[in-house]
Parts: structure tokens; sequence; C-alpha cells
């Protein structure tokens, strides 16, 4: 690996902590994210001739701590801001790594309910805390949303400013402030945790560091507030989907579907965790997501998948959070239980659903049943439809390999 590929690396594991050490300090996070990436720019100029440190997400952190530091002596409030953050900022080491996975630095949490701070629209919270936390580009925060990229980088222009100009203070707030920031904190942790655990784009399937990310984040929300049963529906949510992390890729890193995983190599212990999160969490939608996940870790066998009472947990979570993707998955489970032919009048009616336009996903579940069905050719033309909208690697490859297997379309 090259050094610059290696400091680009580090920098995508480390953003968020920088970014959220240097905020604490600065008091705003578009200054935060800047003096991060020169902190990068400098690790680019240095490390090709120092070589790499022994702990570059340390060095990163104290390059981009002192330039904040020297941002603030250079102010006119210096010695008011010097008060607020403590004396000797620069003799103060950066902090320790993480030794437990469970330990999440406080300035990350600061972070998170900041950029979730209702003077920002939902839409903004959400795309500058993918950006700031999860170290998404525009472009996978743009196809996470299913909206175009210039929109969302307008929406996190205009958040970093309107944080600087409301004065928004870096803290985790409490009480009412608290709870009512929660539902945009718990779904830019769950959109995170889904770049994750299918990218979006790019050459890997999977992107553990941003999974790894999102679950300790739903774990420390959840000690946090043991009293919301929604944190505890969204941690049980993604330690269930962390636990087949291991079986979803083969040798190569080609994706395995769910039908063929090695249930053995799924994480008992993630398992366990989500059961017991599980008991904790009530009836709202990310719980319901959860014992639909619940469902598929109690099933030895792929066969032995209770896929009606899927269907049932998809039908309640609609009826909550009315979207066609969950229909879309909502037939996927009609058609294990019902069959395909049941699931395929509910898939062609979500064909004129403008959020499902360029969604992959809708031409591959159609390809499914219709090659399910035995209808080989029109299958195949779904299978490479949906192809030509993948922009993961690996998946667009799966995709024409079954097309590959299935017969031409007929003149």
């Amino acid at each position: 690996m090259t050094t610059a590929r290696a400091v680009e690396t580090v920098f995508r594991m480390e953003s968020a902590r920088i970014i959220a050490g240097v905020a604490r300090i600065v008091r705003d996070v578009g200054i935060a994210e800047e003096l991060a990436q020169d902190a990068l720019v400098a690790a680019l100029e240095q490390w090709p001739a120092s070589g790499i440190p022994d702990r570059p997400g340390a060095w990163l952190m104290t390059t981009a701590r002192h330039r904040a530091v020297d941002l603030v002596r250079r102010r006119e409030t210096y010695a008011r801001k010097l008060a607020e953050v403590g004396r000797s900022l620069e003799d103060v080491p950066p902090p320790a790594e993480p030794a437990d996975p469970d330990d999440i630095d406080d300035d990350l949490l600061r972070l998170v309910f900041t950029a979730c701070h209702p003077v920002l629209a939902t839409e903004a919270r959400i795309a500058l805390t993918l950006r700031l936390v999860g170290g998404l580009t525009t472009q996978e925060i743009a196809r996470a949303f299913l909206a175009p990229e210039p929109t969302v980088a307008q929406r996190v222009v205009r958040a970093k400013r309107t944080l600087a100009k409301a004065g928004v203070p870096f803290e985790v707030p409490y009480g009412a402030d608290r709870a009512q920031r929660l539902a945009s904190v718990l779904e830019v942790i769950y959109l995170i945790f889904n770049e994750g655990y299918a990218a979006t784009a790019g050459d890997d399937l999977l992107r553990p560091a941003l999974c790894e990310d999102a679950l300790r984040l739903a774990r420390q929300l959840a000690a946090l507030m043991p009293e919301e049963p929604e944190a505890h529906g969204l941690a049980a949510l993604l330690e269930f989907q962390a636990s087949r992390t291991a079986a979803r890729t083969g040798p190569d890193g080609e994706p395995v579907l769910l039908a063929d995983q090695n249930r053995s190599r799924w994480n008992r212990l993630l398992i366990r965790r989500g059961v017991d999160a599980l008991g904790r969490a009530g009836s709202g939608p990310y719980a319901l997501q959860a014992a639909i996940a619940g469902c598929h870790a109690a099933a030895v066998r792929y066969e032995d998948t209770d896929w009606t009472a899927i269907a049932a947990l998809y039908g309640r979570l609609v009826s909550l959070v009315p979207s066609p993707v969950i229909e879309l998955n909502r037939a996927v489970a009609v058609s294990m239980a019902e069959g395909p032919e049941a699931a395929l009048p509910l898939v062609d009616a979500l064909a004129g659903a403008p959020a499902l336009r360029s969604y992959h996903l809708l031409p591959s579940v159609r390809g499914d049943l219709l090659e399910r069905l035995g209808r080989g050719p029109e299958a195949r033309a779904e299978f490479e439809r949906a192809a030509s909208l993948a922009r993961n690697a690996r998946e667009r490859d799966l995709l024409l390999a079954r097309a590959a297997a299935l017969p031409g379309v007929s003149p």
C-alpha cells in the first residue's frame, strides 16, 4: 500500500474522531472539518519522507488540535475561549485509541447531537452527520438519500453555516432537547450502518469501519437513554445485522446471498446482544426491523425461516413508516411465504414510485420472482437492468452472473 493510500485509509477511519475532538476546541463543526482536512494534507506532505507514525490516528489528531489552538489564539476572544476549553491545551495529549469496542469518545457523541440540532431541517441534519461522523462522500450520501448529488452538497454547506450562525453549543443535550433530537440521531446511525453493510459504490460490498462506528454509537445511545425503547430497538437491529457480516462475502469478496450463507459463521455473541436489546425495545419502527432481523437469526437453516411472521412484521412496519422500499421488502417476504405469484403484483405496483426509479433492487427482486416463475428471458432482462443501475461492483457482478445463467430475451 502506498503512503498516500495509507494516509487516506487512516483518515477515513479517524476523521470523525478528529473532527469531534477539534470541534470541542473551536466550537464550529465547519471549521473543525477544515482543520481535519489540513491535518490530512500535512500527512500527505510529511509521511512519505518521515514514514507512517506508529499511531497515525493520534498523529492526525494532534496535528489538527495544534492547528485548532493556533486558530483560537489568533482570535480576539482567545482569552475567553482558552478559559472555556482549559489551560495549556497544546500540552493535553490526544484522546487514547478506544481500548474497548464499546468505548466511544464523548466528543463523538457531542458531534452527532450537534449535527442533529433542530435549527437544521431533518434532511440537513442527516446529511451533515453522515458527512462528519460517517465520513461519507457527497455522492454516497446522495445515493443513501436517493437524492441528486448537488442537492445534498448544498444541504451540507448550508447546515454548517446555519450551525455557526446560530452559535449552536457543542454538547450532548439533556431532558426535552435530547428527546427532540433522538429521532434524527437514530436515523443517522441507521444510515451510516447501512452504507457500511451494503456499500452503495466502489469495489467492496462491505465497509466494516462504518458498521463498527454505527454499532458503537447505537450501543452508547442505548446506554445514554436506557428508558428510550427505540434506542434499544436500533441497537438490537444493528447487533443482528452485524452478526451476519462475516458470512456475507466469499473468499474473494463476492456477495453471498442469505440463502447460501454459512450460518455457523454468524456471530452468536452479537445475536445474543441483539436478543437482549430487543427485550428492552418497544414496538416502534426500529424495534420492528430488529424483530425481523431476529427472525432470521433464530432460523438454524434458511429453510426454517418464519417468512409468514416476517411478512406480518413488514406489514406493521409499513403502516408506521410508509415507504416503497419497505413495501418491496414486504413483497420479498410474501414471495417466500406464499409464493412468487402472490408477490409479483405487489412489486409491479411499485414500478411507478419515484423513489425507486433508479433503485437497482426493484428490478433485481422482480428478476428473482420471474426466474422462480420459470420466465427466464424476462428475468434475465430484469437482472441486466438491475446491473446497469447498481453502482457497487460486487453487486453488479452478481447480477450479471445471474443474468448470464438465464436464457436471453426472446425476439
